[in-house]
């Protein structure tokens, strides 16, 4: 769930840290995880409808991380990530973005699976990341990249909105530098060769 929110400078996305000692822990993230029965919303054939599902949970999930309430109605769906297939455990992940006004209520965290909380520039947690200041996912780094470019919270939403949702499957590989993480697009996507030009 990214949510946004129009600061003094620009559009601002809350950004919560994990945990050191669960998943994901010590990275920067956006309020998210996975999906609860009691999520579940059934299509009109009465069939798990995924998309309105992780709707559900995604907002589920604010109100637990950051004791927020965000009104289903403003969420747009953007972006769907799947990790590698080499990972051990595999994520499919709906991408939400919704404004949080103050009727939202004021954000605060528990102070055990989430630590830390701060509304960032995305230009600014960029970065932060650069300089090794903040850690950030893949997915992360790339989401707050998309909406560097936004001058307004509505704006945001309506390019957001706009097109179909891209899917990103990630592929890895490893270079004498570090990981690299390919997406469609990337020339060594298919090959998973981050060498090629």
């Amino acid at each position: 769930m990214v949510l946004l929110r129009d600061g003094a400078y620009g559009v601002e996305t809350l950004m919560l840290r994990k945990n050191s000692k669960i998943a994901f822990g010590g990275m920067w993230v956006f309020p998210g995880g996975r999906i609860d029965d009691a999520d579940t919303v059934l299509d009109d054939d009465g069939e798990p409808d995924d998309l309105a599902t992780g709707a559900a949970a995604a907002v589920r999930e604010a109100a637990e991380e950051a004791s927020v309430v965000v009104d289903p109605a403003t969420l747009v769906w953007f972006a769907h990530w799947v990790p590698p297939p080499v990972m051990p455990k595999r994520f499919a992940t709906f991408f939400f973005a919704a404004p949080l006004d103050r009727a939202a209520g004021d954000v605060a965290i528990d102070d055990g699976e989430i630590t830390e909380n701060e509304w960032m520039r995305p230009v600014d947690a960029m970065k932060r990341r650069d300089v090794g200041d903040i850690e950030l996912a893949p997915p992360t780094w790339a989401t707050l990249n998309r909406l560097a470019g936004f001058a307004s919270v509505n704006e945001a939403l309506d390019e957001l909105g706009a097109d179909e949702p891209p899917f990103y499957e990630t592929h890895m590989a490893r270079t004498e530098v570090g990981p690299v993480a390919m997406w469609t697009g990337d020339a060594g996507y298919e090959a998973s060769d981050p060498s090629r030009e």
